[in-house]
């Protein structure tokens, strides 16, 4: 390893999600200066090092779901040292339903720096690319693999009305579809995001049905990511008449004037203003 500096840290890395020239400066950078790459995939990285023509002189180690519960301690270890340690998943930021989380929690335990070289994200790529609103969205990332355990989850997020992101594997994306389609019903927007970023990529937007009845025509391969329009906000029930000139008559006597009253309910119900003229003056 390189000469320890006074703090060591953790840098977490945006990886490319497919193309290479999608790295960062600071990627490149950190991957060239770093004591120690762990990383989810060790061939993975060695390959888009040589695509990026770039040496890592840092010792490499793999960090993935199996073996990142004995891995972190040795990991703290050597950021306590004073070494850099550097986190690349195989696409996308590390934590996010990637490893990461485990080694990001315990280095802030030991009051060791974490920071992040910021770059591509399936998540975001996939719902801008979506035509789906993107001003409040949330992340669902992978649905339970079981089907029961699937809908009933699928059933919870029904009402969600903010539009929803979810990552899914190929063998399981159509029966996935399907339950979408069954508990959102059939004709709810939706994306299909595939291999982004790549050569063969694919952005299918249609209702969950026709998505649904495309995959189950031949099960498409690739990393898929999932972007659902949210539930179509729940429009308020008109109140009748009466209630609405009751409403009018109870701000004024509260001091508004008529006018400022009728607006001021005609707001409150989502009504136009005229409307409610129509109701206290017919």
């Amino acid at each position: 390893m390189g000469e320890m500096s006074d703090v060591g840290r953790l840098v977490l890395l945006g990886a490319p999600l497919g193309n290479p020239a999608d790295a960062s400066a600071r990627f490149r950078e950190v991957l060239s200066t770093a004591d120690v790459v762990a990383a989810e995939d060790t061939r993975r990285l060695t390959r888009l090092a040589r695509d990026l023509d770039i040496t890592i002189p840092g010792r490499i180690v793999s960090y993935f779901e199996g073996n990142e519960e004995r891995r972190t301690p040795e990991l703290v270890e050597v950021i306590q040292a004073g070494y850099l340690v550097a986190l690349v998943t195989d696409g996308g930021m590390p934590s996010v339903s990637d490893p990461g989380y485990r080694l990001v929690r315990a280095a802030l335990d030991v009051g060791a720096p974490v920071t992040a070289a910021p770059g591509p994200s399936a998540v975001t790529t996939a719902l801008a690319l979506s035509g789906l609103p993107c001003d409040r969205f949330c992340f669902e990332g992978f649905l339970p693999r079981t089907p029961g355990a699937r809908r009933s989850r699928l059933r919870a997020l029904a009402a969600e009305e903010r539009t929803l992101v979810f990552f899914e594997a190929p063998h399981r994306v159509t029966s996935s579809l399907a339950d979408l389609a069954e508990a959102f019903g059939a004709d709810r927007p939706a994306a299909l995001c595939r291999e982004l970023t790549k050569t063969y990529e694919e952005v299918l937007r249609r209702p969950l049905g026709e998505l649904a009845r495309w995959a189950a025509e031949g099960e498409p391969r690739g990393e898929i990511t999932l972007v659902v329009a949210g539930a179509p906000e729940t429009a308020a029930e008109r109140p009748d008449d009466d209630t609405l000139r009751a409403a009018v008559a109870d701000r004024e006597a509260a001091g508004l004037s008529r006018r400022d009253a009728i607006s001021d309910v005609a707001t409150a119900y989502g009504l136009r203003r005229r409307d409610v003229y129509g109701v206290v003056h017919r």
